[in-house]
């Protein structure tokens, strides 16, 4: 029987197998790490040697991973941490970095931070590669395995090992086409409109609409959208209203106005929307992870300005 040498496994090899199981594809491995294909595909067949296992199967135009590769993925993340953890410094310098982030974040907040936070830090470091993947409704799944360095969300997870700050607060204001109508002046003209909201892929509904039902405010939705970027298409020239974040008014609802929403002053605070970054506790006291949420605290505290 042939000697599988385990010492020949490495952390590029670990990072290229768990790239190619969260992508489903050697192509899109390839492409997210920068490497060919051809050279994804050598780092496989050697990695199965090492396995004893196939580790992907064919499924129609793309892959899955085998039970044992599913098993190996939790070990595989945990081997990427502890390489991390003997290779950091207690230092670090910026303009000799040369940074991969992935974050995840659904439309508003990569919107709103994320073009300014990439120019903001790779204007500081040698190099930044920066991989967006969305939040969804995040789970603490997501830190935990090691899919996102960061994860930006009004909606934090919880857990003991899940660490979350406040970015920023902004609210939910009332959108409208003044080419068309003026801004509803009561709750019962607010209720009465039609509305536009965002309900993303995974069904997850806006956090001020969910509070809305919750409190018995009752509307009628008359389109559903999966991003705040579908939504001024469907408003401009209606009568229509669309309940957004104010932050939006210097982004994707330029050229609208937008009011308060006309609630009672005791239910007001259910337009209020705060934004957290949340990270896990891993990287607590990593000197590149708390430079780097630094930064964000800092291009977020722009954006709130503005």
């Amino acid at each position: 029987m042939k000697k599988i040498d385990h010492l020949a496994l490495d952390g590029h090899a670990l990072e290229l197998f768990l790239a190619v199981l969260e992508e489903g594809s050697v192509t899109a491995a390839a492409i997210r790490l920068g490497l060919t294909q051809s050279a994804v595909s050598h780092a496989l067949n050697k990695l199965r040697q090492i396995a004893g296992d196939p580790l992907f199967a064919k499924s129609g135009r793309g892959i899955v991973a085998t039970a044992h590769a599913q098993a190996l993925a939790a070990k595989a993340r945990a081997l990427i941490d502890e390489m991390r953890s003997f290779a950091g410094g207690v230092t670090f310098e910026p303009a000799s970095a040369q940074l991969s982030l992935t974050i995840a974040a659904n439309d508003l907040q990569r919107d709103l931070l994320l073009p300014r936070f990439f120019g903001h830090v790779a204007a500081q470091v040698k190099s930044l590669n920066l991989r967006l993947i969305p939040s969804q409704s995040p789970s603490p799944a997501m830190l935990r395995e090691n899919r996102c360095d960061l994860l930006i969300t009004p909606l934090p997870p919880s857990g003991i090992d899940i660490v979350q700050r406040r970015l920023l607060r902004d609210h939910y204001v009332c959108y409208y086409d003044p080419k068309t109508r003026t801004a509803p002046g009561s709750r019962s003209a607010y209720l009465a409109a039609r509305h536009i909201t965002v309900v993303y892929t995974d069904n997850e509904r806006l956090d001020f609409d969910r509070r809305l039902a919750a409190n018995g405010f009752h509307r009628d939705i008359a389109i559903s959208v999966p991003s705040f970027s579908g939504v001024p298409s469907f408003l401009r020239g209606t009568q229509m209203l669309a309940s957004m974040p104010s932050l939006l008014a210097s982004g994707v609802m330029g050229g609208f106005a937008h009011a308060l929403i006309p609630l009672a002053s005791r239910t007001r605070t259910l337009a209020e929307l705060p934004m957290f970054m949340v990270w896990h506790q891993r990287y607590q006291k990593d000197p590149a992870h708390r430079w780097i949420r630094a930064q964000l605290e800092a291009v977020a505290a722009t954006a709130a300005e503005t």
